[in-house]
This record gives C-alpha cells, sequence and structure tokens, in this order.
C-alpha cells in the first residue's frame, strides 16, 4: 500500500502482555510461526505499510521481546509500558513516545501473526474515507467465546464493546467480535486515552472502551469486517498455534506453486516464510525447509528431508537428509539417508550417498563419497572417490585435526585416515588401510601385514562343533562310526 502524503501514518504494535494461556516461559509472541517469532510477522506487516514512525509496546520478558524487535524491524522505537495494566495504557504511552506525532495510528496486535494488506489496506482506506476518528476491525464467528463483543445500535453504527468477562449473557451471545485493529486520529488521541478507567472484571485500562468515548463525545466509529478470519485470528494457547502454523504454511506452500514450484504432497510439506525455492524445483513429500535455506530452479529435494539453512544447486538432488548449514552444488546428488552437518560444502555433481555423515567437510567438483562413512574436518579434491566405510579420524581426544584428500584420488574401502594426514593428487589406497603418514601423489598406500594362516585351529581348538566338522568333511576326513 502506498502511503498518504497527506496522512503520515504511525504504527503500534502492542506487545507487552505475558500470554499465560501459553503455559510458556518464552513470551508469547516469540513463539515461532514459519521459522519467525510471531511478532516479526506483524513486523512485517507494518514494515509493508511504509509508516512514518513504528513503536513497539514492551513489558512481559522486556529484553527479550526488545531484541526480536531490533532485529526484525531495527527502525523501531521500543516503548516500555509500566505497571499500569491494559491495552489501552500500552497505547497511551505509545502515543507519548511518538512525540506530537500528527496523522494517523495503526494499532496491531503482537499476536495476531497472520495479518497482513488483505485487511490493513482496506482499513485505512475505509479510516480516510468515512470522516471519522476511529475506525476498527470486526469478524463473525461461529463461536465468540473469550472474545470481545461489538454492540451496535439501532441504526447499526458501533456503540460499543464489551470484553467477555464484563458482558451480560444478551451480550455474550452476539457472534460480532472485536477484532484487535484499529486506525485513530492522533487529534485528541492521548486525551481520551488518558481518561480511561479501570472498572471492569480485570482492573484493567481497556483500549476498546476508547470506542464508548468517542461515540459518548458524539463521534461515529467506523467498523470493517474483516473479509478473511485468518488474518485477524490472534493466538492465545498452543492450539491456536498450530492452527495459525497450518494456515500460514498453506499460504506459503500455494504461493510457491503458483510461482512455478511442484510441490507433491503440500499436507506434508513444511516451508518457512524465510525459505526461497527456484521455478521447475520440486518439493517431495514429509520434507520441510527451515530459515534461509535457498533452493535453486530444477532441484529434487526430498521425500523424508529437513534442509535447516542450506543451499541446494541448480538441479541437485536431495533425498532422505538432514541438512543443516550446508552447501550442495549445481547437479550434485545426497542420500539417501545422509546427515551433513554445518561446514558441509558439496561440489558441482558431487555426490554425498547413503549413510555417510559429513562435517565441516569441503568435497570438490565431481568428487564422491557414496556409502558408510564419515567425512569430519576434510577437504577433498576434485573427481576423487571415497571408498566404502571410510573415516576420518579428525578427533585426538582434545584438539580436532583437519584431513586432506587430493583430486583423482581412489581410496579403497575400509580406510581410515587419522588426522593430521594429507594425501596426494592421484593416489590409491588399499582396502582396510590405515593412514597415518602423509601420502604423496601418484603413490599407492597399504598396510603391509602378511595373513597367516593357522591349519587344524578350528579342529583342534573347537572340536565337535558344527564348524570342525563341515571342515573335516570339506577335506575328505572320514567321520567316525558313532556305534564304535
Amino acid at each position: 500500500m502506498t502511503p498518504s502524503p497527506d496522512r503520515p501514518l504511525a504504527v503500534v504494535v502492542l506487545a507487552a502482555g505475558q500470554g499465560t494461556r501459553m503455559r510458556s516461559s518464552r513470551p508469547k509472541v516469540l513463539h515461532e510461526i514459519a521459522g519467525l517469532p510471531m511478532l516479526a510477522h506483524v513486523l512485517v506487516a507494518a514494515r509493508a505499510l511504509q509508516p512514518a514512525r513504528l513503536a513497539v509496546v514492551v513489558r512481559h520478558e522486556r529484553d527479550a521481546v526488545a531484541a526480536a524487535v531490533l532485529e526484525h524491524a531495527p527502525e523501531a522505537l521500543v516503548v516500555d509500558q509500566d505497571e499500569v495494566p491494559g491495552t489501552g495504557r500500552a497505547l497511551e504511552v505509545a502515543v507519548a513516545a511518538l512525540d506530537g506525532f500528527a496523522g494517523d495510528v495503526l494499532v496491531l496486535s503482537g499476536d495476531v501473526p497472520l495479518v497482513d494488506d488483505r485487511v490493513l489496506g482496506p482499513l485505512l482506506d475505509a479510516h480516510r474515507a468515512g470522516g471519522v476518528t476511529t475506525t476498527m476491525v470486526t469478524a463473525v464467528v461461529a463461536d465468540p467465546t473469550g472474545y470481545g463483543r461489538v454492540i451496535r445500535g439501532d441504526g447499526g453504527d458501533v456503540e460499543r464493546i464489551v470484553e467477555h468477562k464484563d458482558a451480560t449473557d444478551e451480550e455474550r451471545a452476539v457472534a460480532e467480535i472485536n477484532a484487535g485493529l484499529y486506525v485513530f486520529s492522533s487529534t485528541g488521541l492521548a486525551s481520551r486515552l488518558a481518561a480511561l478507567g479501570s472498572s471492569n472484571a480485570q482492573g484493567e485500562r481497556y483500549l476498546t472502551d476508547v470506542v464508548a468515548a468517542a461515540r459518548a463525545a458524539g463521534e461515529r466509529v467506523g467498523a470493517l469486517t474483516a473479509p478473511d478470519l485468518d488474518v485477524v485470528a490472534g493466538v492465545n494457547d498452543r492450539a491456536q498455534l498450530a492452527a495459525a502454523a497450518r494456515r500460514m504454511n498453506d499460504a506459503i506452500v500455494r504461493r510457491h506453486q503458483l510461482a512455478g514450484v511442484t510441490i507433491l504432497d503440500p499436507l506434508t510439506t513444511w516451508i518457512d516464510a524465510t525459505v526461497t525455492i527456484g521455478e521447475d524445483a520440486e518439493i517431495r513429500p514429509n520434507t520441510q525447509l527451515q530459515r534461509a535455506t535457498a533452493i535453486e530452479r530444477g532441484a529434487i529435494v526430498g521425500p523424508d528431508t529437513t534442509l535447516v539453512d542450506t543451499e541446494v544447486g541448480e538441479g541437485a538432488r536431495v533425498n532422505r537428509t538432514d541438512a543443516t548449514l550446508a552447501v550442495i552444488g549445481a547437479g550434485a546428488d545426497v542420500g539417501p539417508w545422509a546427515y551433513l552437518r554445518p561446514g558441509t560444502r558439496l561440489g558441482p555433481e558431487g555426490k554425498i550417498g547413503t549413510f555417510v555423515e559429513t562435517k565441516n567437510a569441503v568435497i570438490g567438483a565431481g568428487s564422491k563419497v557414496p556409502h558408510l562413512s564419515y567425512i569430519g574436518d576434510t577437504e577433498v579434491g576434485e573427481r576423487s572417490n571415497i571408498g566404502a566405510n571410510t573415516i576420518t579420524a579428525n578427533y585426538d581426544g582434545v584438539h580436532k585435526h583437519r584431513t586432506t584428500v587430493g583430486s583423482a584420488v581412489r581410496t579403497g574401502s575400509h580406510n581410515v585416515f587419522v588426522a593430521p594426514v594429507t594425501i596426494g593428487d592421484g593416489v590409491y589406497t588399499g582396502a582396510g588401510t590405515v593412514v597415518r603418514k602423509d601420502v604423496p601423489a601418484g603413490a599407492l598406500a597399504v598396510n603391509v601385514a602378511p595373513q597367516r594362516n593357522i591349519e587344524g585351529w578350528v579342529e583342534a581348538h573347537r572340536p565337535g562343533t558344527d564348524a570342525a566338522e563341515t571342515a573335516a568333511r570339506s577335506q575328505g576326513v572320514p567321520e567316525e562310526d558313532p556305534a564304535k
């Protein structure tokens, strides 16, 4: 929405409450949905309006909430609410902190994470076109329990808002509720907020009482019915948090689908709001894409995959994999059952295969770690192949050490590289080799330990066993007659 030059806008976000129904030590507004705190989603919506001023009111767990505000909206003014309770008091201290701001004041709640321009744009338009000093958003719900009821007069105009605990039985039967979104003209707002009382069931200074005060002054209160209940749905407990997360995820999945991404099973695909996905990528079932994960065009991710802060290159394939802070190059192949820990960088056309764990490892273009290996604190050059069941022994019990493997290396199966050690370009290693010393380019590294066969050992030391008898038969030794 384009800001109006003749009607400056200030946005105030109320985020001071404790949220006791969440039953959590974490402030309610910091519980996450789609990879971001609820409060961050509200700040995104607020900043999209390009307001002249943005203020957030904090109190419970003040430092944690303030830190989140400044992380997601560095320009925001953090306003501390004192011990006087109530949303009316919260807006009062915010208006005072805005220091003589003149224009429209939009009030949002930090626990309404799905709010966006679908309701905010029409709300501001209605306020500016209606010749009113107060405009609010309402919604009609099947079960209004717990919400403030919107009481209208005989002509249909809003008369007042009654909180659930203060409502009569007749008022509680009203299905139209207050959605907690308001626009006020700044003129006279400070004095109206200062005059609010606390004669109610909770002993708080309700912001909702401003509506009755406006009507008592002979002013008309504008009301906009929410076009979609989801965008005004508040979160007060864990069940509502999960419901809001599902609604937001549905919207995120649909947005990616419309942008050219194939998502085979939206119900089992979870994508954070911060994830980017290129055209013609394919996301298969039971996949979670989190934080700053970025997937380039044509990549195939899933099924059964979780990526956190991971980059997937164009045309790469990632199957049944858990990866965090990893980079997967274009055309690379990962999984199934791979575990990429932080610091993993797989080059273009490379492979990290079945039951392979990597950590702080750089694997060059075209290099492969196909099977059953642990590659930690390691750098592998280009076009190398690491044999099955290879371990880089990077920890001596006190310090971590690095292994360096050159390009065009072919290592045998069941190798152990005892770091720090360097394997030169073009090296081959024999099966079962334990490499403790650097291997020069072009060499073959083997452990020389001649095989020793002790004949007759089983018959001598395990007489009467199935193994001994079977071995004897294979050598043509006649069996004894048990009757003799």
